[in-house]
């Protein structure tokens, strides 16, 4: 019976997740809205779908291997090239608006949500992220044109390694301050193997693949079975080497692919952008289904001004000192400046 159960949930999440991407494109519509509307009907508004009871602690494990594919697909979508035109903003974006961003972030779940300081820097790195899933399908959706569109898109898939990554160093360094230990080396240490842990193992899956394709070790019809058995595989090796690299070394190793000249990746980005279509639909439903309906009505005044603050503060301003004296128009740092 649970067998039959889990079958019928996953059949359901997949058919909702397909059904809705179907539904925006016949309505002309984001499907990320449709998408979190599906999800919260089936999931806190009739119960049809219930994602910790379904998978239990292979959940977040699920989720976790998903965003890689995604990136990994992002990455491979990255031209070098076009950082001569927008290396300037996306370089502030990912330094300078990072540390705004989680500054006032911190600031602002402080004071309006009555948190910690240890905890509100925790979640203001959490919020640093934009997000590959979300910004990749409003990008399909809007297509904006010039320049805006390619920072969004670096943007959004190299700040979530970014994100995670911070993430898990304040958390660890809040455990060392607890502890009574000092929290510098963690920091400098957790950043030292992400970079050299994870860009180290992610380069080496992308020579690997190069190497196979082009000296014919697998055949043609395997090339991207065994592209995601290796996304996979450096995902979970980077992980093991410092929590949470792995994001930055599936990210590092579709970059190279897409930038490397010595054998065709088109047909595995076909593959990947395909698959990350199902992934991106059934993630939206799961994690739409997780909302608790007594959650969202405890979210109060204090919540509605700190959503208000991120949306109409902290982005706008990050934006603002990411992008001045840039060659960007008034309307492209408007529409770089909504969340």
């Amino acid at each position: 019976v649970m067998d039959e159960h889990l079958v019928v949930g996953l059949s359901a999440i997949l058919l909702l997740g397909v059904g809705a991407q179907w539904l925006a494109w016949r309505l002309h519509l984001p499907s990320i809205l449709l998408l979190l509307v599906v999800g919260f009907l089936a999931g806190p508004v009739t119960g049809c779908i219930d994602p910790d009871h379904l998978f239990g602690d292979m959940l977040f494990p699920m989720v976790g291997l998903s965003v890689a594919v995604i990136l990994f697909e992002g990455g491979l979508t990255l031209q070098a090239t076009e950082l001569t035109e927008i290396g300037g903003v996306l370089r502030n974006l990912l330094s300078l608006g990072v540390i705004v961003t989680w500054g006032l972030t911190c600031i602002a779940a402080h004071f309006f949500l009555d948190l910690s300081w240890s905890i509100s820097l925790l979640l203001g790195a959490i919020l640093v992220v934009t997000g590959p899933t979300v910004i990749g399908p409003l990008l399909r959706h809007i297509r904006p044109r010039g320049a805006v569109g390619r920072i969004l898109r670096w943007e959004g898939i190299v700040i979530d390694p970014i994100g995670a990554t911070l993430a898990v160093l304040i958390f660890e360094v809040i455990l060392a301050h607890e502890a009574g230990h000092g929290g510098t080396s963690i920091v400098a240490l957790g950043v030292l193997r992400t970079l050299l842990g994870g860009g180290l193992v992610g380069g080496i899956g992308a020579g690997l693949l190069v190497l196979a394709i082009r000296r014919y070790w697998i055949p043609d019809f395997l090339h991207n079975p065994v592209a995601l058995a290796l996304v996979v595989g450096v995902y979970t090796l980077a992980n093991l080497f410092q929590p949470e690299s792995g994001l930055f070394a599936v990210t590092v190793m579709g970059v190279i692919l897409a930038n490397q000249k010595a054998v065709s990746v088109q047909h595995i980005l076909h593959f990947k952008a395909n698959l990350q279509v199902v992934l991106i639909s059934s993630l939206f439903v799961l994690l739409a289904a997780r909302l608790q309906l007594k959650d969202l009505r405890s979210i109060g005044l204090e919540g509605v001004l700190f959503l208000g603050a991120l949306v109409l503060v902290v982005r706008p301003l990050s934006v603002a000192l990411s992008t001045f004296r840039s060659d960007l128009t008034g309307r492209e740092r408007l529409f770089l400046a909504c969340p």
